[in-house]
């Protein structure tokens, strides 16, 4: 016995791209989850977790033309922030593009619905525990 303490198993660490899409009036757009989903019914922005061989930018263009049925070009996304947080018995890390540029109207593919809302109406919704600390850093980059 060395004194030292147990080295604790590494975490599953699980790496979501999300996009806050902002219109021309500053609103950001949010889906629902859906029921039957992790989460359901709590307000999420758009995104999903990144597949092997992809970049961050890669899965996030992938992502939202699965759940919102646009186009956006990967130069288009701008990293904003990221957030860490425990998920059961993984570990998630959202990266945080804002975008601005896209072609398309978004559709609730796989969400029960959407809203575009303003950054401060973010704080008023039930949004998962990632989601929360970025609410005031997109305020402030908004």
């Amino acid at each position: 016995m060395t004194g030292q303490p147990a080295a604790k198993p590494a975490k599953n660490c699980v790496i979501v791209t999300a996009a806050a899409l902002v219109d021309g009036d500053g609103r950001l757009l949010v889906q629902r989850r859906p029921a039957g989903k992790p989460m359901a019914g709590l307000w999420e922005f758009p995104g999903g977790k990144i597949e092997a061989g992809e970049t961050p930018e890669e899965a996030l263009v992938r992502e939202l033309a699965e759940e919102l049925a646009i186009d956006v070009e990967a130069a288009c996304l701008a990293p904003a922030c990221f957030a860490s947080d425990t998920l059961g018995d993984k570990h998630l890390l959202l990266l945080l593009y804002v975008c601005r540029k896209w072609r398309g109207t978004p559709q609730a593919i796989h969400a029960s619905a959407l809203r575009w809302v303003r950054p401060v109406e973010l704080y008023a919704l039930d949004m998962p525990p990632a989601d929360l600390p970025l609410i005031g850093l997109l305020e402030a980059l908004i």
